[in-house]
């Protein structure tokens, strides 16, 4: 227990003044907090004892609360198709897909009630024991109310009252839960001048801080006229860890705040030598600071940073693109003009007409990659737990003894592709039986009807399948798995091997032309690679070989949505430069890429 001497705690609101201070997101907890242990109020004193609480309640407060966030959605999205104008890493389309193909339920919690009404204004002792008593909840009253009015961003007049509650009632003592909320209030209701009392008395007492610490002072510091003081505490981080992709933010963020570029520059630049990935917010900080500044180096250090979006395959949200392009436009005497724009199929950008970079690999690119894909996924990887070194190399020699492929398929994947119906779609339980059996029908009529389409326009097939396919089933029916055969290569693995590494097998040693379809994304097998260029590498090739089907309903034609021909990634001509970036509201998992770009070319 670390224990503190306060004075006049019976006016425990004269222990905190209001100043403008920075708002800090909520979520964010801090390990230690300390105040001022001695005001001159009198010669009163009383001890102020700060106790830190166990994790374990609010870890399950946390899990309540996300769990109470978490509600049903029902099946009013099932009908949804992905729509073959989207490709199959287009942002937003794995969201659709999943809207449409719902497989869990979700057992919700309800959402948690509030059993009291919070405080709008200062309560005196009786008031909070009367709140106290009329509270019904398991949780502790203290920690629990606290909480809510941190929630509810709470006036700190009323935060100050509960504490002042709790202090005369427990002998002065606080627990740590309540003064880490109170702090949190008093941050979002921006206190400069008390995280100056409280650095002040943390510089005194203590020679290192935990990361919590360290980063709520260089918060509040970077906004205050000692916010150089927030670097000292940079470089204490540095003598125990490497600082947090946050500190170096905050801490750039107050440079350029007030006017020091150089060491904002310096700042970034030895964020980047420790292998940290700037965050977004820090780079359109920059772009934000360079409007209107007619200075060739900083235009070249942002030009450096769109490089360095390239080079990691990282997209700006809107608000950034937006500061991207009014810088462009603000430079004196450059004339840049920009616009928010698509790009249509063909790879031409619907805002300029200009042609995207291609997503075709080299031959120099498509040989690094194949080695790698053959050394880390198919040799080095963990294929022998799915299937063994005699079923591979007897695969090996199938493929040697076969002509190049144009498109290999993942039959059993295909075959599942499109399932007749859900049990819990239906309504009378006299039709159950008939949708079992719709369930049970064979899966080779799906398989059959890719194979066929793709059959007639002459292309060499490869079908990857399972050798409980062959088995005559209601399931699998043999006459259409001969028709299936008839029209293209077939290799039948052992039912406990995993299919995905014939399947880069068969594909890469085809050629760079040949392509594959299948549902899964092969993340677990990009994730086999080492290193991130060659991870970057293979989601290009990817992007541009793998086939997804679809149909716009049940019965439909099935139809194959379209491969992307261009890269999205930042790309420049010179006298243009073509940005993807992140449309609001637009849910983009991390397999996927954007589908809105911003546009700007140099007016001649």
């Amino acid at each position: 227990m670390m224990t503190f001497c306060f004075t006049g705690i019976r006016n425990f609101s004269k222990l905190w003044k209001s100043n403008p201070y920075l708002g800090l997101s909520p979520g964010h907890s801090y390990l230690s907090l300390f105040f001022k242990d001695c005001y001159g109020v009198g010669n009163q004193q009383k001890w102020f004892s700060l106790k830190t609480v166990s994790a374990q309640n609010t870890k399950a407060g946390n899990l309540l609360i996300a769990k109470a966030r978490y509600f049903r959605k029902g099946d009013e999205g099932s009908n949804k198709q992905v729509s073959s104008d989207s490709h199959l890493f287009a942002a937003g389309a794995a969201k659709k897909r999943s809207q449409m193909n719902p497989h869990k339920e979700d057992h919700a919690l309800p959402p948690v009630r509030n059993t009291i009404q919070l405080p709008t204004k200062p309560l005196n002792s009786q008031e909070w024991d009367k709140l106290k008593e009329d509270f019904k909840g398991k949780a502790n009253f203290e920690s629990w109310i606290i909480l809510q009015m941190a929630h509810s961003h709470s006036s700190i007049d009323v935060a100050k009252s509960l504490l002042s509650w709790v202090a005369a009632k427990n002998n002065g003592i606080v627990g740590y839960d309540l003064l880490v909320r109170y702090l949190y209030l008093c941050i979002f209701h921006k206190q400069t001048s008390e995280v100056i009392d409280v650095y002040e008395i943390m510089k005194a007492r203590y020679k290192r801080l935990e990361p919590e610490g360290y980063t709520l002072l260089i918060q509040g510091l970077i906004h205050s006229d000692r916010w150089k003081e927030a670097l000292l505490l940079l470089e204490d981080i540095k003598k125990v860890m490497v600082p947090s992709r946050r500190n170096y933010n905050d801490c750039i963020e107050g440079a350029l705040l007030h006017q020091d570029v150089n060491l904002a520059w310096n700042l970034y630049q030895e964020l980047l030598d420790y292998d940290l990935i700037p965050p977004l917010k820090t780079l359109k900080t920059f772009f934000d600071f360079g409007k209107n500044i007619k200075d060739d180096q900083y235009s070249n250090k942002l030009l450096d940073i769109l490089l360095y979006l390239r080079d990691n395959h990282l997209y700006p949200e809107e608000s950034f693109a937006h500061s991207i392009k009014t810088w462009f436009e603000s430079v004196p005497g450059e004339q840049w003009k920009g616009q928010f724009t698509t790009v249509k199929k063909s790879g031409h950008c619907l805002g300029c007409g200009k042609t995207i970079e291609s997503n075709h690999l080299s031959p120099e690119e498509y040989e690094f990659l194949k080695g790698k894909i053959m050394r880390d996924v198919i040799d080095g990887g963990d294929q022998y737990k799915k299937t063994t070194p005699q079923e591979l190399e007897r695969f090996q020699n199938f493929v040697k003894c076969c002509p190049p492929f144009d498109i290999v398929i993942d039959g059993l994947n295909v075959a599942k592709t499109f399932p007749k119906a859900r049990e819990s779609q239906v309504i009378f339980a006299e039709m159950i039986n008939s949708v079992r059996h719709q369930l049970h029908q064979n899966f080779l009529h799906e398989l059959l009807d890719v194979v066929s389409q793709l059959a007639k326009q002459n292309l060499q097939l490869l079908v990857l399948g399972r050798k409980h396919m062959l088995t005559q089933h209601s399931k699998w029916r043999k006459d259409e798995m001969k028709k299936v055969q008839q029209q293209a290569s077939c290799f039948f693995a052992d039912n406990i091997s995993e299919d995905d590494p014939f399947l880069l097998y068969a594909t890469l040693h085809s050629g760079n032309h040949c392509r594959f379809i299948t549902k899964d994304l092969m993340r677990d097998h990009k994730a086999c690679l080492r290193d991130a260029k060659t991870q970057r590498l293979f989601f290009k090739w990817q992007q541009g070989h793998q086939l997804a089907i679809t149909r716009r309903f049940e019965g439909s034609k099935l139809t194959f949505q379209h491969i992307p021909s261009y890269d999205t990634v930042v790309q420049t001509t010179g006298d243009s430069w073509h940005i993807p970036y992140d449309e609001d509201m637009v849910e983009r998992y991390s397999y996927e890429v954007p589908t809105k770009w911003l546009c700007l070319h140099r007016k001649t």
